[in-house]
């Protein structure tokens, strides 16, 4: 927005060129031939009453007319608008005068008899004319920039409420995998607490270490080195449950143990293979967790060789069902879930953008798994 020095010195350029450019067309098509000099003068006389009465609209209209508008019914507002302008024209053309006179421009015996009459009602009719017009722009301007604000206001605001939504539908969507993880690892801890304490002992510690990670609500998105983690004590507790039937392997290469990921995203995966390679077969299954990274993706990948699955076919409320819409929410179409499932052969994968924290921007699990564990 212009201050009123920069909008009086706008003013005052176009008032003079216009004002000049109106008088010598003016004269050039009605007036007798004179000379330039002659037209000089009369443009100087009329762009010094154009110009002072211009200003001194500049400079109280807009105080005059927001107030008028505020505080006085509508036709009345604008009737003492109009009475101001014509007051501002008077004293315009009052003011004009003086300096007009004191330029030499016109001789003071001849200036009321014929130069101010005309001067003053045309300087109060212009006045008042481009005045009102000038205030109803700045009205209408006033009124588009209050409704674009609104608008701007209403788009934030609905924007933001979209985002409350998503956010509280991931977070639904996080709670409801976390439960399914958590009572099948109680299942687990329930068959060892009478056969080998001493082994449900150390179970237990390692699934308070899951609860802890499981519970964290700080971030959707966490470092692959922690989701590894997580696997592993995963894979560990269910190893105590599923004896030689279960035999894993975890790799990751080192330039992606700082990407971001979906939190439980890998442990979902794990959890899925053990439930349709190792529960339903007698020998049991591998798995084979692996993350690596390619033209900016990363890469998380769960295989195991066990009877397989149909993936087209899975149940409502189903853990790679609800990670599809966790990856919709988070990243939208930058991110895919396949699965590609036969006897003796299943592999299921998680393609994400690559997008990497410092390490010490997180803070590590309260009791990490051993890092180069494999069961064979």
């Amino acid at each position: 927005m212009l201050t009123i020095r920069e909008r009086l010195v706008s003013v005052a350029i176009w008032t003079i060129v216009a004002t000049a450019a109106i008088t010598v067309l003016f004269t050039a098509l009605t007036g007798p031939p004179v000379t330039w000099l002659q037209v000089a003068r009369t443009s100087t006389a009329n762009a010094v009453f154009s110009g002072i009465c211009v200003t001194l609209c500049v400079l109280m209209l807009p105080k005059l007319a927001p107030w008028a508008r505020m505080r006085l019914p509508f036709v009345l507002s604008w009737a003492v608008i109009a009475g101001a302008l014509a007051l501002v024209g008077t004293i315009g053309s009052l003011l004009a005068m003086m300096v007009v006179v004191g330029l030499g421009l016109v001789p003071v015996s001849r200036f009321f008899i014929e130069w101010y009459p005309d001067s003053w009602r045309t300087s109060v009719y212009f006045t008042v004319i481009f005045g009102l017009a000038a205030t109803v722009i700045g009205e209408l301007r006033h009124r588009l920039s209050s409704t674009t604000v609104a608008l701007r206001t209403k788009e934030r605001d609905e924007a933001e409420a979209r985002r409350l939504v998503a956010e509280a539908q991931l977070a639904s969507l996080e709670s409801r995998v976390d439960p399914h993880f958590l009572f099948n690892t109680l299942n687990s801890i329930a068959a060892l607490v009478r056969e080998n304490p001493a082994v449900a002992e150390r179970v237990i510690e390692q699934f308070a270490s899951l609860m802890r990670s499981s519970l964290d609500r700080r971030a959707s998105l966490v470092p692959l080195s922690e989701e590894l983690a997580l696997v592993r004590s995963y894979l560990e507790i269910e190893r105590v449950r599923f004896g030689d039937r279960l035999r894993f392997d975890v790799e990751a290469a080192d330039d992606v143990e700082h990407a971001l990921v979906p939190r439980m995203s890998l442990q979902t995966l794990a959890e899925n293979a053990v439930k349709y390679a190792v529960s339903p077969s007698r020998e049991g299954a591998t798995i084979k967790v692996s993350a690596v990274s390619n033209d900016g993706l990363v890469r998380l990948t769960v295989e195991d060789d066990g009877p397989g699955f149909d993936g087209n076919r899975l149940p409502d409320g189903h853990g790679l069902q609800l990670l599809k819409s966790r990856l919709a929410m988070t990243f939208g179409d930058r991110a895919a879930l396949t699965t590609d499932s036969g006897v003796g052969r299943t592999r299921v994968s998680l393609t994400l953008p690559f997008s990497e924290t410092p390490p010490s921007a997180h803070e590590p699990l309260p009791s990490e798994a051993p890092k180069a564990l494999s069961w064979r």
